[in-house]
């Protein structure tokens, strides 16, 4: 009797662990006769755009272990005409009764100035172990700085001022395909006229473009092709300082009364000796600016880097006004020349001493 109890219970053991979960979904059979369907076809990945047949794409073409590298020359040239300011608001007719003058204009940046602005600049292009595009900036006189770029040359990260409107005129290159005779514009800005404040008074006109032109793709050498391709930029502004408003001292209701026989003694401060913080330039003066830049590149589209870039940077200054600007005061002409890679150096050979007899003792 035990023993049958003992069976059935492992037999309904068996019998439970048999048994499927509840709420379980089992196809249903096709009826006879009825044909397979055909298995869904994988979505096709899209496709670049394709590229006109008269058109090219530029892009910088890194390696890994493959670093391109130039350097930026800037040279001052003196004998460059100096470009025109843009005008000034014109004064009220009421001042023009009072025979009022207006403000002086300053002379441009002394020569002291000038020399601080670094003249040289060397650019290293390179991937980095992830696939990112890396751009080092060693200027001859400064700190290096770094920054991240896409493959046309667009800076994503890093650098800020001139460091930035430089790289960009000699490493931006245009988003889509062109063709020669089609324009594009940079992402600059050569002048800042926000910097001067909230005082500034901004005359209506000035000027400002930016347009880089391809003009022509010719064949090169080994299959290659040179893009050329032209800069034009402008950007100009002109406008006065106006008076801030005055202010009356608020009265604090709190403050005690000062009382003659409990004053209290006087500190002398001792920063009163300091030298006076320079007075801003009076209500009236005329500030602007002007920036143009023109140059012309030959760029080798499968080879992916300049063949050569020669351009003008040109900056005027009316008054005060050098916050504002973003490139040296003066025209100055910019080139590139390749860098080319550190070769390793050399073992010095060792020189061969010519052989010398050795002469007996003395007897």
């Amino acid at each position: 009797m035990k023993r049958s109890l003992s069976g059935l219970l492992v037999a309904l053991a068996f019998t439970a662990c048999k048994q499927e979960a509840p709420g379980k979904l089992e196809p249903i059979p096709r009826p006879p006769g009825a044909t397979a369907p055909e298995p869904e076809e994988a979505a096709p990945t899209p496709k670049a755009p394709a590229v006109p047949k008269d058109a090219v794409v530029l892009r910088w073409k890194l390696v890994q272990d493959a670093p391109i590298s130039f350097r930026v020359n800037l040279a001052l040239d003196r004998n460059a005409p100096a470009l025109e300011s843009a005008p000034a608001e014109k004064p009220a007719k009421a001042d023009k009764k009072k025979g009022a003058k207006a403000a002086p204009t300053e002379p441009q940046a002394p020569a002291a100035a000038r020399a601080s602005v670094p003249t040289e600049y060397t650019y290293v292009l390179q991937l980095d172990k992830n696939g990112e595009r890396q751009l080092r900036v060693t200027p001859n006189s400064g700190a290096p700085e770094d920054a991240t770029f896409s493959d046309r040359g667009f800076i994503i990260d890093g650098l800020q001022g001139p460091a930035r409107n430089l790289a960009t005129l000699v490493l931006e290159l245009p988003r889509d395909p062109v063709r020669p005779g089609e324009t594009w514009s940079l992402g600059t800005e050569l002048t800042t006229p926000d910097a001067l404040g909230t005082l500034f008074r901004r005359a209506p006109g000035g000027e400002r473009h930016n347009r880089v032109k391809l003009v022509s793709v010719t064949p090169g050498d080994n299959g290659e092709q040179v893009a050329t391709l032209e800069y034009d930029l402008v950007e100009q502004f002109g406008g006065t300082l106006s008076a801030p408003r005055a202010t009356l001292p608020k009265k604090d209701k709190g403050a005690p009364q000062a009382d003659p026989e409990n004053a209290a003694i006087e500190v002398p401060n001792e920063l009163d000796d300091a030298p006076p913080a320079p007075a801003a330039p009076p209500p009236g003066t005329e500030l602007g600016a002007t920036v143009k830049v023109t140059g012309k590149g030959e760029f080798l589209v499968k080879a992916g880097q300049w063949r050569s870039w020669e351009g003008t940077l040109s900056t005027s200054l009316n008054g005060p006004a050098q916050p504002a600007v973003n490139l040296p005061a003066g025209t100055y002409q910019a080139r590139i020349t390749p860098v080319s890679a550190p070769q390793a150096p050399q073992a010095p050979q060792a020189q061969e001493t010519p052989a010398t007899t050795a002469t007996p003792p003395a007897p």
